[in-house]
């Protein structure tokens, strides 16, 4: 008899519902109403029931109401639509008995394997792959393979096309018996057994928070952004029981199809599918979910994709090293003639890996040829980021720096499946033939190993060509331009969000700038980045134009007015939530902070990064507060209209400390002053007001003698 996957959906949200109450009860009774009840690293309290319901919940005294509201959804009637329904209240019990994990205030997972909780950082670090379509979508797998060598044939199909894994119940088990590579790090995110699924739907309410700007309590609004803009399914192996059935309906009241392995279930027609093929069930979740992936064979022994871009090659576990201040090495890419290219040419000068010695080095350099009809010079710079990205795609490769800081390695299991140093030539060749078709008409690669000929590329070609874009750049100014770009990549998830990209302002993201959106209008005229052309100035100073506001209402839906690219007190530009660091004005101090998303710590005005950002994100605009790129710190334009640099009071001790060099140059040209770092405060010196005023008096800080910034 097949299963009545309605009727057992109903009955497990009954023993979820039964579980979550009986918990909470004990935990009332051992620790009282009044006891605090957090997830950690998150500014969105517990938010399965805030987006649901709407109440910020900071005692374990106020979940029984909330639990008993959604009772209403049990019924006997067993329909699709009841059984979705009734997921709210499933989602709700998972969420309490999760939550009462980390009720001691400790990570209940922290020795073992489970990551539970997925912190707001990492939401964001996900968030621009995740809309630029790094990571084209998200596969959820559930319960247990037949076997775990399919698991990991699955796992593994997974991570090479670059989708976001999350594993939960005994695949992950699975997994690490094959020894397969799990982690954030790989893109496959092992949450852990039984409730602890909750996880990915509190990732999904919070994405509806922090990239759509959805509000609180606002359901119809969160579970819509979900069900319209994550691009998810969910593969649920082996015999499932009442309680998974009724996770699973959770997913599909997100809008998530499942696609089960077991045969004897009723099918509902595109919600809950069986395919027992798990190679022809990942590619029906891709259908189902309109995912697109774009798949090239790259010839060589190692699997290729996103998945491995966080991957760490330790001393320990690395073959060879090139680069790295160790070795001479560069990478270059130059435009050539159609007569000096033949298209497809990787080619090795000097020692290949067999002769060199494990845990050995060589020099590199990497030196990429590009005939286009329409290859610019000025998108050379563009396609030589990109081998950062590519190197780090490959399975036991990884890569730091660029030009002639470059750092290279290559794992001993890497060399073991036969990798070679040609094959950094052939995943570039692929990964950019594939991506800029428009432009890329030949290509070819010579790798360089022998220390003699990479010093004489290095000092006759490659260190000339960086200096005469260094000059190019330098000339390339806001008002030596007549056309901006704008950038909607992440209006798939910041719906009213309009990046407005220009030589003196990278994009919020950082990854975007004047040139990348130039040179990505060329490849795409249709794409996420079209051109703005300039009409006359309405201010000068503040940096609003016509045309720009004409673009800002047209692609936010008439949200937004009009903005101002060098102001963050008046009509700045939106946020979207991928932004590497956000500004907050700090009135008393009459200055700014900066905070970047990788600093966890408090910040003068009171709110950490993952809670500035719930704030700001969506596609807001918040006057004295904003998402920047980290680089328009040094900008010629920064905050010009607001007092600019001088502003400056605080920034966390990490990230001044990795951008001193320019910011003391730029503090010099705007005569602040030289070693103008050491008058900016940080974490070390304080996180309150009162603690900070006595450190920038001390100093003489600029911005206690610049006018009231409000």
């Amino acid at each position: 008899m097949s299963i009545d996957v309605c009727k057992a959906a109903m009955e497990g949200t009954i023993v979820a519902a039964n579980f979550a109450e009986t918990r909470l009860e004990r935990a009332i009774k051992d620790y009282g109403p009044d006891k605090e009840i957090a997830y950690p690293d998150t500014g969105y309290e517990l938010p399965v029931i805030s987006g649901l319901e709407g109440t910020k919940v900071s005692k374990i005294g106020e979940l029984p109401a909330i639990l008993n509201k959604y009772k209403k959804y049990i019924t006997h009637d067993y329909t699709f639509e009841n059984a979705k329904q009734a997921g709210e209240l499933t989602a709700v019990a998972a969420e309490i008995i999760e939550a009462l994990k980390y009720v001691d205030g400790e990570d209940p997972y922290e020795d073992e394997v489970y990551t539970g909780f997925i912190s707001d950082v990492v939401l964001r670090e996900l968030g621009v792959p995740l809309v630029d379509g790094t990571i084209p979508g998200i596969a959820i797998i559930m319960g247990k393979a037949r076997t775990s060598e399919e698991a990991a044939e699955l796992v593994t199909d997974l991570q090479g096309k670059g989708i976001l894994t999350i594993l939960n119940d005994q695949v992950i088990e699975q997994l690490i018996e094959e020894d397969i590579k799990i982690g954030l790090d790989y893109l496959t995110v092992p949450l852990g057994h039984f409730t602890q699924i909750i996880h990915v739907v509190n990732f999904a309410v919070r994405a509806a928070f922090a990239f759509g700007g959805e509000e609180r309590g606002d359901a119809e609004a969160v579970l819509t952004y979900i069900r319209d803009r994550i691009k998810a399914f969910i593969l649920a192996l082996g015999e499932p029981d009442e309680v998974r059935i009724a996770a699973h309906f959770v997913a599909n009241h997100l809008g998530l199809p499942i696609i089960t392995d077991q045969e004897d279930v009723e099918e509902i027609e595109d919600w809950y599918v069986v395919e027992t093929d798990y190679e022809e069930a990942v590619q029906l979740g891709i259908e189902l979910r309109d995912i697109h992936i774009e798949i090239v064979d790259i010839p060589v022994p190692i699997t290729v994709g996103p998945a491995f871009e966080g991957e760490q090659i330790r001393s320990g576990d690395m073959y060879v090293e090139f680069g790295g201040q160790r070795t001479p090495a560069f990478e270059l890419v130059k435009k050539a003639d159609k007569e000096d290219v033949e298209d497809g040419k990787v080619e090795l000068v000097g020692p290949d890996i067999d002769e060199v010695e494990e845990g050995g080095q060589l020099p590199l350099g990497i030196m990429i040829e590009i005939y286009g009809r329409d290859m610019e010079e000025d998108f050379e710079p563009v396609f030589e980021r990109r081998v950062h990205d590519y190197c780090n795609y490959g399975e036991g490769l990884w890569h730091m720096g660029q030009r002639d800081i470059n750092w290279i390695r290559i794992s001993k299991e890497a060399e073991a499946e036969g990798f070679t140093i040609g094959g950094i030539g052939e995943i570039i060749y692929a990964k950019l033939k594939s991506e800029y078709p428009s432009i890329i008409d030949r290509l070819q690669v010579t790798l360089y190993t022998d220390e003699d000929k990479v010093n004489e590329m290095l000092e006759e070609v490659a260190r000339p060509r960086y200096q005469k874009r260094d000059d190019r750049l330098k000339d390339l100014t806001d008002e030596s331009v007549d056309t901006f770009y704008d950038c909607l990549l992440c209006q798939s998830f910041a719906p009213d969000h309009v990046c407005i990209v220009t030589p003196d302002r990278v994009g919020l993201c950082g990854a975007v700038s004047w040139l990348d959106a130039k040179a990505a209008y060329e490849i795409d005229p249709a794409g996420a980045n079209q051109p703005i052309e300039l009409d006359d100035p309405i201010d000068e100073h503040k940096g609003q134009w016509e045309a720009v506001n004409d673009r800002q209402r047209k692609e936010s839906a008439g949200k937004i007015e009009e903005v101002n690219i060098y102001s963050m007190l008046e009509a700045p530009m939106t946020s979207c939530g991928c932004f590497e660091a956000i500004m907050a004005m700090v009135p008393e101090l009459n200055g700014i902070m900066i905070v970047n998303r990788e600093f966890d710590g408090g910040t003068p005005v009171g709110m950490t990064f993952s809670t500035l950002a719930g704030t700001v994100g969506g596609g807001n605009q918040t006057p004295g507060f904003m998402g920047i790129g980290k680089t328009y710190i040094t900008s010629d334009k920064f905050i010009r209209a607001d007092g600019g640099l001088g502003r400056l009071i605080w920034m966390p001790k990490e990230l001044k400390e990795s951008m001193e060099d320019e910011l003391n140059s730029r503090a010099e040209e705007l005569g602040l002053g030289e070693n103008f770092v050491d008058k900016i405060a940080d974490e070390t010196v304080g996180e309150t007001t009162e603690e900070i005023m006595p450190f920038l008096e001390e100093k003489g800080h600029p911005a206690l003698d610049m006018d009231p910034l409000m």
